[in-house]
């Protein structure tokens, strides 16, 4: 039986609306809106009723909170008042509310509510299973081969000094040491990685997470840009490779997130090009967006790899020794896409890739 808070602080109403809901839901009743949070966050009730105008706590606040809230945020909310202007109704909209029902109401008019607004909870749900079976599946089957190269080096690497041990000089044992360091932070980003592509997949079905997700302004691309590569050129020894060139704007993206696109696409172009030849970064405000081009003069990639870019999958670049290059460029992809922004390719292979993203910005005009 589906559980519904009703958050009213009118006794008559609220009697009114038990006598209705109570042969076919489990009804929960909460007087007033204080008292509405906490019973929201302990019962997590699959619907929630309540009226905007209440003492101390107003049904407006109630949401706010509601919608803070991780466990809360995705419950469907029905707001029922006496206001019924357009103005109101637009309040209740923008802070999330799925519903309005304006006092007096029928019998006929709230179970209509409820049932519609639980039907449509009911295929999100099953979209997001459909979505997480999907998941599951392309996961089980890439997951064993992605995480078996840096595996064997630490069980490899180890193994020797095992058996090797009073053989070994100091210096040999300290880079068996450090190949293992290596083999183990590509083991712990490959499973990062795997943790991040599926909440990504799922957050682009989420309104309100996506919303979250999508909030946050940075007006210094340029330091943030020059900060992540010279820590990657670092990792792979290439300082002297690298070229950076690039101006600042107000960029439509939270830091984190901006760094991580950063992150991941030239950890691509530093794994596929060879060492000595130049990695260049260019950011470029063009009109209301911001574009940053990663240039490198590697192995390329085929139309049909570019092309693939969308679902994961493993390119043949791992021929070249190299693990996860397809996962971290379908990450970037999709944390642009998700940001309104854009990501495309071109590359000969054998010769140059240059991959570029594309931005908004916050227009000052």
């Amino acid at each position: 039986m589906k559980k519904i808070l009703v958050i009213e602080d009118n006794q008559s109403i609220l009697a009114i609306i038990i006598d209705i809901l109570e042969a076919n839901f489990l009804v929960i009743v909460a007087k007033n809106g204080r008292e509405g949070i906490e019973k929201a966050q302990q019962e997590l009730p699959d619907l929630i009723i309540c009226d905007v105008i209440m003492p101390e706590v107003d049904g407006y606040e109630v949401l706010k909170s509601l919608r803070k809230n991780l466990v809360t945020e995705a419950i469907p909310f029905i707001f029922m008042t006496a206001k019924s202007t357009k103005a109101d109704l637009r309040e209740g909209m923008e802070l999330g509310a799925d519903d309005y029902l304006t006092k007096p109401f029928t019998k006929d008019e709230l179970t209509k509510a409820i049932n519609t607004r639980l039907d449509k909870q009911k295929v999100i749900e099953r979209k997001t299973q459909e979505q997480l079976d999907d998941l599951r599946i392309s996961m089980t089957l890439s997951l064993p081969h992605e995480l078996s190269t840096p595996l064997n080096g630490i069980i490899g690497y180890s193994q020797l000094i095992i058996e090797e041990f009073k053989d070994l000089e100091e210096s040999e044992i300290l880079t068996i040491l450090e190949n293992i360091n290596l083999s183990a932070n590509r083991l712990y980003r490959l499973i990062k990685n795997f943790l991040l592509y599926a909440d990504l997949e799922l957050l682009s079905k989420d309104r309100d997470r996506l919303e979250f997700f999508k909030t946050g302004i940075i007006s210094n691309p340029k330091s943030i840009i020059r900060e992540v590569a010279l820590e990657k050129a670092k990792v792979f020894n290439r300082l002297k490779d690298l070229d950076i060139k690039s101006e600042n704007a107000d960029v439509k993206i939270s830091e984190p997130n901006f760094r991580k696109i950063i992150d991941e696409l030239l950890d691509n172009a530093f794994k596929f090009s060879p060492p000595h030849t130049k990695v260049e970064v260019i950011g470029k405000l063009l009109n209301n967006v911001f574009a940053v081009y990663f240039i490198d003069n590697g192995i390329g990639m085929s139309i049909n790899e570019i092309s693939n870019v969308g679902a994961y999958k493993q390119f043949n670049r791992r021929i070249h020794e190299q693990q996860g290059s397809g996962l971290g460029l379908i990450i970037a992809k999709q944390m642009t896409e998700l940001h309104n922004g854009k990501l495309t390719i071109q590359s000969v292979p054998e010769n140059k890739t240059t991959v570029t993203i594309f931005l908004p910005t916050n227009s000052r005009e």
